[in-house]
């Protein structure tokens, strides 16, 4: 018999603005993350892999990062794609 291994899942919890929190929250189940948010209260995720710790980073980061961070983030992205195909 093989055993697979035990799933583990670990709430984090996002502190975020409201309106960010729902906006969130909405793309996160869009996403098929399980997170769950109530009214005046924070954002708590379930986290299960490293897709979506990298899901939830880039979700949070599009909507709470102003938007030279954003230009600065893609640029740095061009740079890095363009060294590996060179």
């Amino acid at each position: 018999m093989k055993l697979s291994p035990p799933s583990l899942a670990i709430s984090h919890i996002v502190d975020i603005k409201d309106t960010q929190r729902w906006q969130i929250y909405r793309r996160l189940q869009e996403l098929d993350i399980s997170c769950r948010c109530s009214t005046n209260q924070p954002l708590i995720v379930e986290i299960n892999s490293s897709s979506a710790i990298a899901q939830l980073t880039y979700v949070v980061r599009q909507l709470t990062a102003s938007r030279s961070e954003l230009i600065d983030w893609l640029n740095n992205c061009w740079q890095v794609e363009s060294k590996q195909i060179s």
